[in-house]
């Protein structure tokens, strides 16, 4: 598989853009249609969702707790490790409201040893949420994305190429590829992006950060074997979102492919990030696995309550 941008370095040489649509993967929406559908709808819905004081399970070796805390931020808890993966506590990007509050807060979370991060956008790589973070934490990151986190309190930053893997002890965590992109801001497209198998105590999580459906699932599933998934089921309309992002039917389609046991979905109702509304994607992923025989393959975690697994 060929991978799609280079190793860290100096940024290519770009034309500036010439208009609002160069600024956007998709290259096709006007500046007032952005401000209306994924701002100024933001803006006149009313934040739902409380934080929830968290009652963290005591676990037994080979048990895995799984705490969403929102978007496509996730706690991950074994018996001695505890994994941050894409932590976004903000109430707001830039001029985006979060629609539905973090299920807990930074000042909650147990003891963090490593923090994943899957890509540099902002929703994924939040540096206020990261800053908050103890600094006894190790940073796991995409190639050309360490730099990002030089001053942000990370004992260690450790940049993975896709398929590298980094182990301690009995816990291995694999970088995989997706099918999405780097870049921060315009033109630094030497950064990386994708996911992140967990490997521990018996145990296999997949996050697959932000990805739009393609063949290196089938790769990931037969190289990793992962038994949980998490997905993302959200900013797939309109259509060409979907060079980017996936929807729950191409969420269905990844879990056959991986062959996984537990589908998790994320990435959605947190943010208003593309023009479906923001309750279609559980709705429809729900008469989808209905329709395929795989509504027990599939758990809606809400958030900031942890399930053990």
């Amino acid at each position: 598989m060929t991978k799609p941008a280079s190793k860290p370095g100096e940024p290519k040489r770009r034309r500036l853009p010439r208009s609002f649509k160069d600024l956007t993967p998709a290259q096709h929406f006007s500046p007032h249609k952005f401000f209306h559908e994924m701002v100024w709808k933001g803006w006149l819905t009313r934040r739902v969702g409380h934080h929830k004081p968290p009652v963290f399970p005591k676990l037994q070796p080979g048990q895995v707790a799984l705490t969403w805390i929102g978007h496509a931020s996730f706690l991950v808890q074994f018996t001695d490790v505890n994994l941050l993966i894409d932590p976004n506590f903000a109430n707001w990007l830039f001029l985006l409201k979060r629609l539905k509050r973090a299920g807990l807060k930074i000042r909650d979370l147990p003891r963090v040893d490593f923090v994943l991060i899957t890509h540099a956008h902002f929703d994924h790589f939040h540096k206020p949420s990261l800053r908050k973070l103890p600094a006894t934490k190790v940073g796991i990151m995409p190639w050309g994305v360490g730099r990002l986190a030089e001053g942000l309190r990370f004992a260690r930053i450790l940049e993975l190429e896709w398929w590298e893997s980094f182990s301690k002890n009995e816990l291995k965590i694999t970088f995989v590829p997706a099918r999405h992109w780097g870049a921060r801001m315009l033109g630094d497209d030497h950064r990386g992006y994708g996911g992140f198998v967990i490997e521990h105590q018996g145990r296999s999580i997949y996050h697959a950060g932000d990805s739009a459906y393609f063949e290196g699932f089938t790769e990931i599933g037969r190289r990793c074997h992962p038994e949980i998934a998490l997905l993302p089921i959200g900013a797939y309309y309109p259509e060409s979102f979907r060079h980017v992002h996936m929807g729950p039917d191409d969420a269905v389609r990844v879990f056959k492919d991986l062959r996984a046991k537990l589908m998790i979905p994320m990435h959605y109702g947190t943010f208003k990030l593309s023009f479906e509304s923001m309750d279609e994607p559980p709705r429809w992923l729900k008469e989808l696995a209905r329709d395929n025989g795989l509504s027990r393959h599939i758990k809606f975690l809400e958030e900031g309550v942890p399930e053990v697994f």
